[in-house]
């Protein structure tokens, strides 16, 4: 599976990105889908999470309410629309899939963890200026 993220740039605060995450090479789902973010000198952080069926979503607690994680099976993509940027807000965007079993799903703390996820996109810059 490789998995292409595209859709960073420079932004206002307040303002809005929509990052997307093409999937190619094998079947799109099961996969749980997720969306990490690293700022320059700190961890990984978990930003946000979808099931292969689109049913389920977790956020992490900095961006709830403010961004929203979505997919489009029949396009084999996921996205993650930001809105009410802040200049902390600013990292690298990755989006990463974790192979299912059909019907499982991640749970609320395995979704954080970055090793529970097989493939990795290779990042996208969102710079939020104040």
């Amino acid at each position: 599976v490789q998995l292409q993220a595209s859709g960073g740039g420079l932004v206002q605060t307040g303002g809005s990105l929509r990052l997307s995450c093409a999937t190619s090479g094998r079947t799109f789902s099961p996969y749980g889908m997720a969306w990490f973010r690293q700022a320059p000198g700190k961890d990984r952080e978990f930003v946000g999470y979808i099931n292969w069926s689109g049913a389920g979503t977790m956020y992490a607690d900095s961006v709830k309410g403010r961004f929203t994680i979505s997919s489009d099976n029949a396009k084999n993509t996921v996205y993650l629309q930001m809105n009410s940027l802040k200049p902390e807000d600013t990292a690298v965007y990755f989006c990463a899939a974790a192979a299912l079993a059909p019907g499982q799903t991640l749970s609320v703390h395995g979704c954080h963890v970055p090793s529970e996820y097989d493939y990795w996109g290779q990042g996208t810059l969102v710079t939020v200026s104040s």
